[in-house]
C-alpha cells in the first residue's frame, strides 16, 4: 500500500449522474476533485472500491492550454479517454467553482490529448468527439457477431477507435436494438477477436411521438460476465464519428439505458468538422473522501 493510501487526507468528492437531469436515471460517476499527489496504484484502488464503471481524478494540467487534467480509472484499469467521465467531471468541477480560462468553454487534458468542451446556457455540457479510425469488421467474423447478438441475419459492423474501441452495429430499428439478447460467451470471443472494448448497436425510432431519434445499447464483458452499460459517451461518440464518415452530419438525439430502466439522453451536434456529444449531469453525492 502506498504512503498516500496509509495517510487519511480528506479530499473533495462528488458522485454525479451523467446524461440525465433526473437522479438515478443516467450513468453514475465518482469524481475525486483533488487528485494531485495520488499515484496510479492508489487511484486504481479507489476505483475498485467505488466499484463504478469509472472513477476520475482531477489534477493540475501540464499543458498550458488545458483547464485541468483528468485520470480515468475503471475497477480493471485506466482509460485514455471516456465520454461520460468527461462530462461528469466537467460538471463537478464547474459546480465546485472552477472558472474556465475561456468563457463558455473548457479544455480537458487526458490520455488522448486535449478534449474541448462547451458549456451551454441550460447547463448542458458537450465534448468534441476525438478523431476516430473507422475500420470495417473482418467479414469472416460476421457469423460470430450474429451468434453473439443472436440476430436472424448477419449485420454489418465497423470497428471505431478513438482511444476506446467500440464495434458499431447499425440495426434496422430501435425495436430490433431493444430486442437483442446477447450471448456473453460469444460476445467475449468477439471482443477478443476484434480487439475492442465492447459492442455498441443502434436503431432508429419512428413516428411523431418517438422518445429520441435513435436507441443505443452498449455491451461489454467484465470478469467473464455480460454487462450492459447504462449510458456511454464514448460509444455515442463512435456512432457519431461513423455516421459522419458516411456523410451524415445531421443533428440527432439518442436514448440509452432503456433495458436497465434508465433514461439516458444524448444530444449530438456538429461544429468545426466534428461531432459534439452533449448531455446534462446532476450531483447525487457531495462531500469528502478520506484517502
Amino acid at each position: 500500500m502506498t504512503k498516500e493510501m496509509t495517510m487519511s487526507t480528506p479530499r473533495r468528492f462528488k458522485q454525479v449522474d451523467v446524461f440525465t437531469q433526473v437522479p438515478f436515471l443516467g450513468n453514475p460517476l465518482a469524481v475525486v476533485l483533488d487528485g494531485d499527489g495520488l499515484d496510479p496504484v492508489a487511484m486504481h484502488a479507489i476505483a475498485r472500491w467505488t466499484n463504478l464503471s469509472e472513477t476520475t481524478f482531477v489534477c493540475q494540467p501540464s499543458d498550458p492550454a488545458a483547464d485541468y487534467r483528468l485520470r480515468i480509472f475503471s475497477p480493471w484499469g485506466e482509460f485514455p479517454f471516456a465520454g461520460h467521465p468527461t462530462l461528469g467531471s466537467a460538471h463537478a468541477l464547474l459546480e465546485a467553482g472552477l472558472v474556465p480560462k475561456t468563457a463558455g468553454r473548457l479544455v480537458q487534458q487526458c490520455g488522448v490529448g486535449l478534449v474541448a468542451l462547451t458549456i451551454g446556457t441550460d447547463g448542458m455540457l458537450a465534448f468534441e468527439a476525438p478523431p476516430a479510425r473507422c475500420t470495417p469488421m473482418d467479414a469472416a467474423l460476421a457469423p460470430l457477431l450474429q451468434a453473439a447478438l443472436r440476430l436472424p441475419h448477419q449485420p454489418r459492423a465497423t470497428r471505431v477507435d478513438l482511444g476506446i474501441r467500440w464495434l458499431i452495429v447499425p440495426l434496422d430499428s430501435a425495436a430490433d436494438c431493444l430486442a437483442v439478447q446477447a450471448d456473453g460467451a460469444r460476445l467475449e470471443e468477439l471482443i477478443r477477436a476484434c480487439d475492442i472494448d465492447g459492442v455498441a448497436m443502434y436503431g432508429a425510432h419512428e413516428g411523431d411521438g418517438r422518445p429520441a431519434d435513435i436507441e443505443v445499447r452498449a455491451l461489454l464483458v467484465e470478469n467473464g460476465l455480460l454487462v450492459e452499460d447504462p449510458v456511454t459517451g464514448s460509444a455515442n461518440a463512435c456512432i457519431a464519428r461513423l455516421r459522419q464518415e458516411r456523410g451524415d452530419v445531421a443533428e440527432y438525439r439518442a436514448r440509452q439505458g432503456t433495458q436497465l430502466k434508465r433514461d439516458g439522453r444524448i444530444a449530438v451536434t456538429h461544429a468545426g468538422g466534428a461531432p459534439w456529444i452533449g448531455g446534462h449531469s446532476v450531483t447525487v453525492v457531495d462531500g469528502l473522501i478520506n484517502i
